[in-house]
């Protein structure tokens, strides 16, 4: 189908007659538990793409297209829906594509300017709120966000040049591609504050999985893309303290060694280091004062889940104490510990302790956005197809991520 401009009154096309199951598959993702809208780019308000809602919500969530070089950094032209090529099959039917954009002034994205999320079912924030979403996506290329309220800021050094709108970080929750984490996994970042952590300038709390998306090579025919589909999802679980990642419904345990040189878990490793640091007397080496104790990280160590001997000589004994989110090598002398060193966490879940960011005003709140967010770098980001989001206002359970990846088994064609 050709694509449709944002403006014209065009009706939403209903798949149902044409492609046996749409309406199936639209009813199931609603009736999970939390549901606040699906975004399956086959519904349509205005030529938009709208959101299935919640029973009873009114809140617009349709999508608008937006250059965010354009409205950061005053650079390039205008974006339209024909940024977002369309596929013409998907798990509902339809699919937009993010392409491997050639011009350094284009950044199209789909977007929620904040005004309309604000208060909204997607607004998760604050205390004791959880949150889950979900995306089918086809990765082709690149690491970076697929949906989510995650505005970076534009008040960080650029080698784009000068920014002419500076905002700072309005972060609360997105899925990623794996970032450095694990390029091409499946990961979810949560933020407590809207911006950076653990002592570096970007935020660091996320969980990813070890599996990674199957990426379809370029070019690949329309009908021979339909064995990537892959569903990527996430969970916030406030009350569990926990932030997982999901791919196809699957949440694999992960853990991850070498912290001192990790690209990205070298920073959760640094708030744990400091913490112990802190507690010993004096400065030690390693330790910045000014590390703020806010930004510690320490997931529960009391009763070691197991305990094995590293080394025994005298009366100094070198322990791996194994905790539920961390494995820590305890040295210990007559019996007494003179150091803790953290040798692994757990990154799948990931333990976060922390409410999503409550922005002060609704101005320094975040949009959502779908296939990109604002930033710094202007990368180019995740490449590929989305055939679909849902967001849920609790923790999913696994059986109900099952229940989700379950729900496309094969991609629908639009006739």
């Amino acid at each position: 189908m050709k694509n449709l401009v944002p403006g014209l009154l065009v009706a939403a096309l209903t798949l149902s007659a044409q492609s046996p199951g749409y309406q199936q598959r639209v009813d199931a993702v609603r009736k999970i538990p939390g549901f606040v809208a699906l975004w399956d780019f086959v519904k349509r308000d205005g030529g938009r793409f709208a959101a299935w809602h919640a029973k009873g919500d009114r809140h617009d969530f349709r999508l608008d297209a937006v250059n965010y070089v354009r409205d950061y950094w005053g650079e390039g032209r205008l974006a339209t829906y024909d940024d977002f090529p369309l596929l013409g099959r998907g798990p509902f039917g339809e699919a937009i594509r993010l392409r491997q954009e050639t011009d350094k002034d284009l950044r199209p994205v789909l977007l929620i300017p904040r005004d309309r999320v604000q208060g909204s079912g997607l607004d998760v924030k604050g205390p004791g709120q959880s949150v889950s979403m979900v995306a089918w996506v086809i990765r082709e290329g690149g690491n970076h966000a697929i949906a989510g309220i995650w505005h970076e800021g534009t008040d960080l050094k650029s080698e784009a040049g000068p920014v002419q709108k500076v905002e700072r970080g309005r972060r609360q929750y997105s899925l990623f591609a794996g970032l450095a984490a694990n390029n091409g996994a499946s990961a979810v970042h949560v933020s407590e504050n809207g911006g950076p952590s653990f002592g570096d300038k970007y935020a660091r709390n996320l969980a990813v999985t070890p599996e990674l998306i199957p990426t379809a090579p370029v070019g690949t025919a329309n009908e021979d893309l339909d064995k990537y589909w892959s569903l990527m999802g996430m969970v916030f679980d406030n009350q569990k303290n926990t932030v997982t990642a999901y791919l196809d419904g699957k949440a694999t345990d992960m853990w991850v060694d070498n912290l001192p040189t990790h690209p990205f878990f070298k920073w959760p490793y640094n708030g744990w280091m400091q913490a112990e640091w802190r507690r010993e007397p004096g400065v030690q080496v390693g330790e910045d004062p000014d590390f703020p104790e806010n930004q510690f990280y320490q997931p529960p160590e009391g009763k070691p889940i197991s305990t094995t001997l590293v080394s025994s000589k005298g009366d100094e004994r070198v322990e791996l104490q194994e905790f539920e989110f961390t494995r820590v090598r305890v040295t210990l002398r007559a019996g007494q510990v003179v150091s803790r060193e953290l040798v692994a966490l757990r990154s799948n879940p990931f333990w976060f302790a922390h409410d999503l960011y409550t922005p002060p005003t609704a101005a320094e709140g975040g949009p959502f956005t779908i296939g990109r967010v604002i930033h710094m770098s202007r990368g180019v980001g995740f490449t590929g197809y989305i055939g679909g989001v849902a967001v849920f206002n609790r923790a999913l359970s696994k059986a109900q991520m099952e229940a989700l990846a379950a729900i496309a088994p094969r991609p629908l064609v639009r006739k």
